[in-house]
């Protein structure tokens, strides 16, 4: 049996600013990515589809 982490890795995106104002963080699950803004971590998450993830990174 492989155990799941239920607590999701955030790191930041490497596309966000320096300047501490325009923070993104993602976490990889199993279903595709999570998406929150740095500032406010129990804020509201977007949570997209590994498919979508994947047409948004190649349209970069």
């Amino acid at each position: 049996m492989i155990a799941v982490n239920p607590t999701p890795h955030w790191f930041k995106s490497s596309y966000s600013g320096g300047s501490g104002t325009e923070c993104v963080e993602c976490a990889h699950v199993p279903h595709g990515v999570l998406i929150r803004d740095s500032k406010r971590p129990v804020g509201p998450v977007l949570s997209v589809g590994t498919d979508a993830w994947r047409h948004f990174i190649g349209a970069m």
